[in-house]
């Protein structure tokens, strides 16, 4: 199959994602969460010692024509002195002739619970979704069938969640729902909800531990549950070389269960290469039977902060603790 073929072909799964009842994975996928762990939970806000700017990019399995495409840039910072966070984050999401975009904000609040710190936050957000028919191919002439929308068709749906997380030197964990509300996502006009949006949980976590001198391990996990579909998570393993580079491997499930291998593997490099800037990069390679038509999957991040040094270090600490 060519990609003039498969061009025609991909608006079937884009109609049928919003003309029937769906129970699937909604929310991108990054490879990199370390980066965007505000985006899954909002208690994550003002968690670094410094204001951050963060901008994440992903092309998801190069080659294929209409596949996933994200791009987001989040604020971060924390305020009267660590006690409160605040965030927010800017997200646009294609696929096909869809597109998403999501507006994000988060709040946070920390009590003082010894050594180790507690944040709850809350998450408001709202997207604007939509679909334009006239950039879509078909065999006939959609004229033919009045059904078909001919142009553009949109919606705004706003929505809350929340999240728990706690973090310490050496260890964090968190769990989230950052989206409580299951909308009507249906763009079409009608009484009867064919399609909504599903409620995403979230649980990450992640240790650190010494190797010598001037090696670090970090392994972190994020595992992420749907009702009614099969588990879906993320896993990587770090290596941090003076405080300054980082090196690892990752693994998502998922994927076909028919190969039963999983979805990809992952490989993860980044660097801070100043005091206050950090670049990063992954490259995915693909598992499942969509390996014969992609190239993998690439993703790079960018993360500028103003004050928040390290103990000991002149460089802001990439640990994303």
């Amino acid at each position: 199959m060519n990609f003039s073929h498969m061009k025609k072909l991909y608006i079937l799964p884009l109609i049928l994602l919003f003309a029937f009842p769906i129970l699937a994975q909604q929310e991108d996928q990054f490879s990199q969460f370390m980066y965007h762990k505000m985006g899954l939970n909002p208690a994550y806000a003002g968690s670094n010692d410094g204001t951050c700017i963060t901008a994440l990019v992903r092309n998801q399995w190069l080659g294929l024509e209409g596949a996933p495409e994200s791009q987001l840039v989040t604020f971060n910072s924390p305020l009267w002195g660590k006690r409160l966070g605040v965030g927010a984050t800017v997200h646009r999401q294609t696929l096909g002739v869809s597109e998403m975009l999501t507006a994000e904000s988060a709040y946070a609040y920390r009590p003082n619970l010894g050594p180790g710190t507690l944040s709850i936050g809350l998450m408001a957000s709202v997207r604007f979704l939509r679909i334009n028919y006239s950039q879509t191919e078909a065999i006939q002439s959609k004229d033919i069938d009045g059904a078909i929308p001919a142009d553009l068709q949109s919606k705004f749906v706003p929505n809350f969640g929340f999240g728990i997380y706690y973090s310490s030197k050496r260890f964090y964990l968190g769990f989230s729902l950052p989206r409580l509300l299951e909308n009507n996502i249906d763009l079409a006009d009608g009484d009867v909800t064919i399609s909504k949006e599903v409620r995403h949980i979230y649980t990450m976590a992640g240790l650190l531990f010494d190797w010598g001198d001037n090696v670090q391990v970090q392994p972190q996990v994020l595992l992420k549950y749907v009702d009614g579909t099969p588990f879906d998570g993320d896993v990587n393993l770090n290596f941090i070389f003076k405080n300054k580079v980082t090196a690892g491997l990752g693994y998502r499930l998922g994927g076909s269960i028919n190969s039963g291998i999983g979805e990809s593997a992952i490989l993860l490099l980044g660097a801070q290469v100043s005091e206050s800037l950090l670049i990063g990069i992954s490259y995915d390679a693909t598992l499942s039977e969509l390996r014969t038509y992609n190239s993998g999957s690439i993703e790079a991040v960018v993360r500028y902060c103003i004050g928040g040094q390290s103990e000991g270090d002149s460089f802001v600490s990439p640990r994303f603790f």
